[in-house]
């Protein structure tokens, strides 16, 4: 469908009150990711919201020289905890374990197409924005490796160093790489979107980076990625579950799978922050509160397609009307603040910890429930 045409659809907006889900005639916007409906259907739906947020100040090499001793220190105990998260490649599943297999006759090869096409015949066209928009931030992996090897103290020095901070970043790197490249020739396969516009919105992004607001510093990109990786696990964790409802059992057991990835991944990078929260209390607790009250940016915040502004919240929208990703698993996750609390309580901190963790968390439940309610009201707003 061109962009001229007007078209049903759903408009999303944030209200004070949550989501508007009012439906609305409309003139899509300049460009669309486009979805080809099957062919009973007469709809098509437009991904698209407000303009990608203009970069804030970029501050770098937040964390005092000195401190890097303290990864280099570590190094033992993330060889001892870290990597054994990893597994070893002939233990990993593979994206072709889910796919079509191309080595089996035509005949043979184009009915498992067609059954893919048939199984995704049912789920709505709102489902496959969310998996676009899943897939598009997976398939911009190579940020993420960039971003991680900024990170003073634990970058990979040589591209290929036997530092145990390098080697989790380039085999995690590795394993995440599976989740794009599964979740895109799935999405070929079935027929239901514009691939060309994905391709190019995936080649934007990549472009486009990221800014996390990590500085640099270990302590705050660890902080992120804990959050991060928590957050893809409860996204394609829900996108299996819609998945099953829909009646498409093997993309459930796709989602379920990249989501059982993500979590083991969060537990690496939850296993670091408790770390330094052991370590250094107090330098890990400001980290925690400079992240905090940054609010965390999903990674995959400057997602454009080179004509449409409004990409990603618009996306972020439609994650949050179908409960792919909301605003309570966003309040739900910064749960990690629970341990600063015992932190705080137990007295582990200085006063600059707790001057800093000020923004939502006194030492008390009352204060994270407050930094909950405050995280609600602004992210519904």
């Amino acid at each position: 469908m061109q962009a001229s045409h007007f078209l049903t659809s759903h408009q999303f907006s944030c209200t004070p009150h949550g989501l508007d889900t009012t439906h609305h005639r409309l003139s899509p916007p300049p460009s669309t990711v486009r979805f080809r409906p099957p062919p009973r259907r007469s709809i098509t739906v437009a991904v698209a919201a407000p303009s990608p947020p203009l970069l804030k100040h970029q501050k770098t090499h937040s964390m005092p020289s000195e401190k890097i001793e303290i990864f280099k220190s570590l190094e033992n105990w993330a060889t001892q905890n870290v990597l054994p998260l990893l597994k070893p490649v002939d233990q990993c599943w593979q994206p072709q374990s889910f796919l079509p297999d191309p080595s089996l006759p035509f005949a043979d090869f184009t009915d498992q197409v067609k059954a893919l096409r048939d199984r995704t015949d049912e789920l709505p066209d709102e489902y496959f924005v969310v998996l676009v928009g899943d897939m598009i931030t997976e398939d911009a992996l190579p940020t993420y490796q960039t971003m991680i090897n900024t990170l003073d103290g634990v970058r990979d020095e040589t591209g290929a160093s036997l530092n145990p901070w390098a080697t989790w970043t380039r085999a995690w790197t590795a394993e995440e790489n599976r989740h794009g490249d599964l979740l895109r020739t799935f999405l070929y396969l079935s027929g239901r979107v514009d691939m060309l516009m994905v391709e190019k919105t995936v080649q934007y992004l990549i472009g486009a980076g990221m800014d996390p607001g990590t500085e640099n510093n270990p302590y705050l990109g660890f902080v992120y990625t804990s959050f991060q990786e928590r957050a893809t696990f409860v996204s394609h964790g829900n996108t299996a579950r819609l998945a099953k409802e829909g009646g498409d059992p093997v993309l459930a057991r796709i989602c379920g799978t990249i989501a059982s990835d993500e979590r083991r991944h969060e537990n690496a990078y939850s296993k670091i922050v408790e770390k330094l929260l052991e370590v250094d209390p107090t330098g890990a607790m400001v980290a925690i509160g400079d992240m905090m009250r940054k609010k965390i940016t999903m990674p995959a915040h400057l997602m454009h397609d080179g004509q449409d502004p409004h990409l990603f919240e618009h996306f972020s929208a439609v994650a949050q009307r179908l409960g792919v990703y909301t605003a309570d698993d966003y309040a739900d996750i910064s749960g990690v603040l629970d341990r600063t609390v015992e932190i705080g309580e137990a007295g582990g901190i200085n006063g600059r910890g707790k001057t800093c963790t000020g923004f939502c968390v006194r030492a008390s439940s009352p204060g994270l429930e407050s930094c909950r309610s405050e995280l609600m009201r602004k992210l519904k707003r």
